[in-house]
């Protein structure tokens, strides 16, 4: 019986290797499309926490990250140990860790979210009545504050592709581009920028904000995130002017370097068995890690099976 081998592309990933891939999508979706499938082996052209929760969540299958090299600065920004002593600093509060984090910073987490739900999870910690600390991105851990008001401790790492945005920059590029115009921002961006978004979201909801743009045709959209994202912006949406948000003088080339060490040729090699095995983690490294990741999971369940069963409301 022939094994199931499924290529999973995340959206920072450049066009060739998504046009290689089973499923693209956000490092979440893709680890539960695996899990789904089934996959005997799972090829993940992404970065390596991307890699090893899809090994947490399907500690079954063979999961290949095609470079050794793909890491993510949340994570060599966090120290393990450090994190630990900060969360026993903290220990009368819930721990919640966004998901671009290693399996071992997982396991110290009470709750893991990703950017399209940590709004939902953190509210309905603080309804509870629940102190919050939140890590590792401390530019999301900002915005939340800034938005809702709260006073949860961060711990101090970013993401060194969306932390390059800057509002002069900014400013200064929306201001050469003639007519209307949007910015929309991932939440791993300083808060500057983000204060000064029309829509704040996760990649996917991002992409969703374009598929649904219906406001003027001739507008300008600029987008604070990884460059990877513009080309399925661009697929759906070919009509529209879409431009990565400008870093500096006006350059529109913020790449993670990280991402795009997913090549044709890693990619191919990790197809055919070669590439970075994620055999390391033990089974109690990650049923540690499971834990938060299954919370999270309820939670989303939850909320959308009470949706779904709330009455639509009928104009008399």
């Amino acid at each position: 019986m022939s094994k199931r081998v499924v290529t999973l592309a995340h959206y920072y990933t450049a066009p060739a290797i998504q046009q290689m891939a089973d499923k693209v999508g956000d490092s979440l979706e893709l680890s539960l499309y695996a899990k789904e499938c089934q996959a005997d082996t799972i090829v993940f052209a992404g970065v390596r926490f991307m890699a090893e929760t899809a090994k947490i969540l399907n500690p079954q299958a063979e999961v290949i990250l095609p470079d050794a090299g793909s890491t993510c600065s949340l994570v060599t920004q966090t120290d393990v140990k450090r994190l630990a002593a900060w969360r026993q600093k903290y220990a009368d509060h819930v721990h919640v860790a966004y998901i671009n984090s290693s399996a071992e910073h997982k396991a110290l987490a009470d709750w893991i979210v990703t950017s399209r739900n940590v709004d939902d999870i953190i509210a309905h910690l603080y309804a509870q009545g629940e102190r919050v600390i939140f890590s590792p991105d401390r530019n999301m851990g900002a915005y939340l504050n800034y938005q809702y008001g709260y006073d949860m401790p961060l711990w101090s790492a970013v993401c060194e592709v969306h932390d390059r945005f800057n509002e002069n920059s900014l400013l200064e590029g929306m201001a050469a581009v003639d007519g209307p115009k949007y910015l929309i921002a991932h939440p791993e961006s300083p808060l500057p920028v983000l204060k000064r978004a029309d829509y704040v979201g996760s990649t996917s909801g991002m992409l969703d904000w374009v598929r649904r743009f219906d406001r003027e045709p001739d507008a300008t959209i600029f987008v604070a995130t990884e460059d990877g994202i513009l080309y399925n912006m661009g697929l759906a949406r070919p009509d529209l002017k879409i431009s990565q948000a400008p870093i500096y003088a006006g350059c529109q080339c913020n790449q993670c370097p990280y991402m795009k060490m997913n090549t044709i040729e890693a990619v191919r090699r990790a197809q055919n068995g070669e590439g970075v095995r994620i055999d390391y983690l033990t089974p109690a490294q990650m049923d540690a890690a499971r834990l938060p990741i299954e919370r999270m999971l309820a939670f989303s369940k939850a909320r959308m099976a009470a949706a779904q069963a709330t009455p639509v409301a009928v104009p008399a």
